[in-house]
């Protein structure tokens, strides 16, 4: 907090993020994800944006975590 009102820190721990390296996932993979699929590229970019612009400008010091509410669930499926 001592950076100061200009300066705004938060952290974004994104969870499970397919980004196409893998293998096709299999339905089962986004069947254990509460919201029904594992995260894209573009679901921690639009949170990156909205936190890097004028509107989020009452937000600091937080970490969100962006895992579909897998982090609730805490049950993994092999």
């Amino acid at each position: 907090m001592s950076l100061g009102p200009e300066v705004r820190v938060n952290c974004v721990s994104p969870g499970w993020i397919h980004n196409g390296a893998e293998a096709e996932l299999r339905p089962v993979d986004h069947e254990q994800h509460p919201v029904g699929r594992v995260g894209r590229p573009e679901d921690i970019a639009e949170l990156v944006l909205y936190l890097a612009s004028p509107r989020a400008g009452f937000i600091t010091g937080q970490n969100f975590v962006v895992d579909g509410g897998m982090t609730r669930k805490m049950i993994y499926e092999e």
